[in-house]
């Protein structure tokens, strides 16, 4: 089997998208194209053949930014029309061009599995003025129904995501749900722990007035705030920040902390269901560190695992007071809350009974395709 993975817009090493890479290079022949923003050669590693697509960076010229997405996203057509693969493996779509990889595939008898990694019709050119922004998500869905239903097999990153998409177009897909674990799983002691909540991320997502309130009342109770990569302490007195770090020195940092902070907010939309419904690298990332997580309750699938399993507190940060009150009764029994974390700590971690999973779920639709095409896949 031979298999096209388009990472699209994501480096290389991306954790989510190279960790399919690696999995689906231990079944078939891997063809992996990554963005890059200086030239790189094509090289092989054994089962991997890497392909970097350049791209130019415009910052501020949107009409020079468009050449430069369209000249991407013809790079990536070329690729799929041209290449000699069974099956496509799409991370993303042409911003320009959102259906032509998926019909392309099709009409060459490819099997497509689409990794959903966002709320398409909401994140996609998120930035939009808000008028136009409705058009788009209006635009949008027939476009993403569409996609589904060329798509052999769909990965969610969350139950919730699957369920209210399908809910909301009325179809139903083979489908598989991959959160984004983490990598690699740390012990600390209970001793270790520094009195800091910590906030990690390198994507912008800003701390909302209440959240800011909150943080400023648990700082008088000596409790530090701690950003990792991620301007957004500037409303909390006293915090502390520090630069993006690589992923096993940000991970020391995170364990060192006694909470996560996951409460923020991406766009102006309260009801943005790219926040609603996700499970974010820093959620998985802190568990796995060891560290208890602090959850907003509208991010209704991370309350919902802490709640199940008691790794950490949720909170609604419109009320500060009860949501202080809430945060140091979970001091008081921390010792509780963090042997929760260690007990359930295997499962927010990539692991070889997930990408077993994984592969049966992209291996068994790939076969019975190819069973259905008589082998001509």
């Amino acid at each position: 089997m031979k298999v096209l993975i388009i990472g699209y817009t994501h480096p290389k090493f991306d954790k989510r998208v190279f960790r399919t890479v690696q999995a689906l290079s231990r079944v078939a022949q891997v063809y992996y194209q990554y963005l890059t923003y200086k030239p790189e050669e094509s090289i092989n590693e054994g089962n991997i053949h890497y392909i970097p697509v350049y791209k130019i960076q415009y910052r501020r010229n949107i009409v020079r930014k468009y050449r430069s997405r369209r000249s991407l996203d013809k790079a990536i057509m070329n690729l799929v029309e041209n290449s000699d693969y069974n099956l496509l493996y799409l991370h993303h779509f042409p911003a320009t061009a959102p259906l032509a990889p998926f019909k392309n595939a099709r009409k060459l008898g490819k099997v497509v599995i689409y990794d959903i990694h966002e709320y398409h019709p909401q994140n996609f050119l998120k930035f939009l003025p808000k008028p136009i922004e409705k058009i788009k998500e209006a635009v949008m869905w027939p476009v993403f129904k569409k996609q589904l239903l060329l798509s052999d097999g769909c990965i969610f990153v969350s139950e919730e995501t699957a369920e209210d998409v399908f809910r909301i177009l009325d179809i139903k897909r083979p489908t598989l749900v991959i959160p984004n674990y983490a990598s690699k799983i740390l012990k600390p002691g209970l001793e270790s722990k520094r009195k800091e909540i910590c906030y990690v991320g390198k994507v912008e997502r800003s701390l909302t007035k209440k959240d800011a309130q909150i943080l400023n009342a648990l700082s008088k109770h000596g409790i530090t705030f701690k950003t990792i990569g991620i301007n957004a302490g500037e409303k909390v007195k006293n915090s502390i920040s520090l630069p993006f770090l690589s992923y096993n020195d940000m991970l020391q940092e995170v364990a060192a902390s006694m909470f996560s902070w996951i409460s923020y907010q991406t766009t102006g939309d309260e009801n943005y269901k790219n926040d609603l419904f996700a499970l974010p690298n820093k959620f998985y990332d802190s568990l796995a560190a060891g560290t208890p997580v602090i959850v907003n309750e509208r991010f209704v699938s991370m309350a919902r695992i802490v709640k199940e399993k008691g790794v950490g507190v949720v909170i609604n940060p419109q009320k500060v007071d009860e949501s202080v009150q809430k945060i140091l009764e979970a001091i008081d029994r921390y010792e509780e809350i963090f042997n929760n974390v260690m007990k359930h700590q295997n499962e927010f971690v990539w692991d070889e009974d997930k990408e077993k999973a994984f592969l049966e779920f992209v291996l068994g639709i790939y076969e019975k395709k190819r069973a259905a095409l008589g082998d001509k896949t």
